[in-house]
């Protein structure tokens, strides 16, 4: 099975005010042509396919489009991420045919996809996890562990009201009369609500695995930031509690289950959420064997100045022994980032011709001249983000402002501080003007 690994489209978003409609619309092209030419089986899409719960007119109908495109060459399977409305996204899919399947509601986290070849037999397990968001996640999902498992969820001990004492004996109504039991909740981490998902797969991944001839290979899609993963400046903050991140382990034992070692154990993790493309470190099992391969696909275009880096999607090959394959392949560049940095005179020296036509954030070091910003915009016409960093000064006396003290000296001396050079005799007779004009007006007003 060739199955094409992406996520973090983030459709309707912009760059520092410039929109990506064009890139993005360039990256769908290139997508429907990648799965043409290398006989993809099928699409899996890990999450934030928007940028927002309520995403733009012409965002929507470019996922409609897209969508409609990529099932008339192969299957794809999609998941909302935190930036998604899992509600939105996942409207209608239940009257879906089975070329596209979206998986956006926790109660079908132990349904697994039992995808086919290309001749029709039984290729592939696909598990597809949305979003877990621990705040509702830790709710949602005892009465699931309770009703599939018969796993009762233990809580955090924190004794919140509502929850269990550090005792396990329920607290008290508060004197309401209501002797109802509180609602279980798993712990307020990304790692409790992921697990416990996980705890959910194994049992079913045994399951449709048990008596076949060959084994099945596993694939599980996730949105979460794994332990070990670097991030870039344009993925939104997911932390709740203190605790943003799920350690590799948790694939590997999933999630702490007894029928972990009777499912065969995961193969590959489609991950989202991160923007840099990157492969984890596979984590072991008990008996020291290296567990299933966890990797990012990256976002498809770059969101920050410091995504530099190639763009990617990801095709994985797997097969009864596992993965077989995985490669690269680059998305196209439409709109180059590039991050100069240096005095005004080296941003204006050749050094830096690379960066013309492309969408620059420029670093200034050391004084400022007059008319700077302009003249930096004339030299990379795509100037988006501009920074200073003044020259390191000694720190200067405090000196008391009082009616004693010239005002001229004091904002000459504010101006020096500033910019970190002596006031020009210009800037001099431009704040004496100012100055004296301001005197004037108070005398006329008495």
């Amino acid at each position: 099975m060739r199955i094409l690994h992406t996520s973090d489209w983030h459709l309707g978003r912009t760059f520092h005010g410039r929109v990506l409609d064009d890139a993005h619309a360039a990256f769908a092209d290139h997508l429907v042509g990648l799965v043409a030419a290398e006989r993809i089986d099928a699409v899996v899409i890990s999450g934030d396919v928007y940028d927002r719960a309520i995403p733009p007119n012409d965002s929507v109908a470019l996922l409609d489009e897209t969508l409609r495109r990529l099932t008339e060459r192969t299957r794809v399977v999609l998941t909302p991420g935190n930036h998604d409305s899992a509600r939105r996204l996942g409207f209608a899919a239940d009257l879906m045919g089975e070329r596209l399947l979206i998986r956006a509601r926790m109660g079908g986290l132990d349904r697994g996809i039992v995808l086919p070849d290309a001749e029709g037999r039984d290729a592939l397990i696909i598990h597809a996890l949305p979003y877990l968001d621990p705040d509702a996640a830790r709710e949602s999902l005892p009465p699931l562990l309770a009703d599939r498992l018969g796993e009762r969820v233990g809580d955090d001990a924190a004794g919140r009201p509502g929850e269990e004492g550090t005792d396990g004996a329920p607290e008290g109504d508060g004197g309401t009369g209501d002797d109802r039991a509180p609602a279980a909740r798993l712990p307020r981490s990304h790692e409790a609500v992921v697990s416990a998902a996980l705890r959910l797969v194994a049992p079913d991944l045994a399951r449709l695995r048990s008596g076949r001839s060959a084994r099945l290979p596993s694939l599980l899609m996730a949105h979460a930031f794994v332990v070990g993963g670097r991030a870039s400046d344009s993925e939104r903050d997911i932390r709740v509690g203190g605790v943003d991140s799920v350690p590799a382990g948790v694939f590997t034992d999933l999630g702490g289950s007894e029928a972990a070692g009777t499912s065969g154990g995961l193969d590959y993790v489609a991950l989202g959420h991160l923007h840099r493309p990157q492969e984890l470190a596979r984590p072991l099992t008990p008996g020291g064997e290296p567990g299933p391969r966890l990797a990012y696909s990256g976002s498809p275009l770059p969101f920050s100045f410091d995504e530099t880096g190639a763009k990617s999607s990801i095709i994985v090959g797997l097969g009864p022994q596992g993965v077989k394959s995985l490669e690269r392949v680059e998305t196209p560049v439409i709109h180059r980032v590039a991050t100069v940095r240096g005095t005004m005179d080296e941003l204006l020296s050749p050094a830096h011709d690379s960066a013309v036509g492309a969408w620059v954030r420029a670093i200034l070091v050391g004084e400022r001249p007059p008319g700077a910003l302009a003249a930096l915009k004339e030299r990379f016409p795509d100037l988006l983000a501009f920074s200073h960093e003044a020259p390191a000064r000694a720190q200067r006396e405090r000196i008391a402002v009082t009616s004693a003290i010239d005002p001229m000296a004091v904002a000459a001396g504010f101006l020096a501080d500033v910019t970190g050079r002596p006031a020009a005799p210009s800037e001099l007779a431009v704040m004496r003007g100012a100055y004296e004009a301001a005197l004037a007006d108070g005398r006329s007003a008495r």
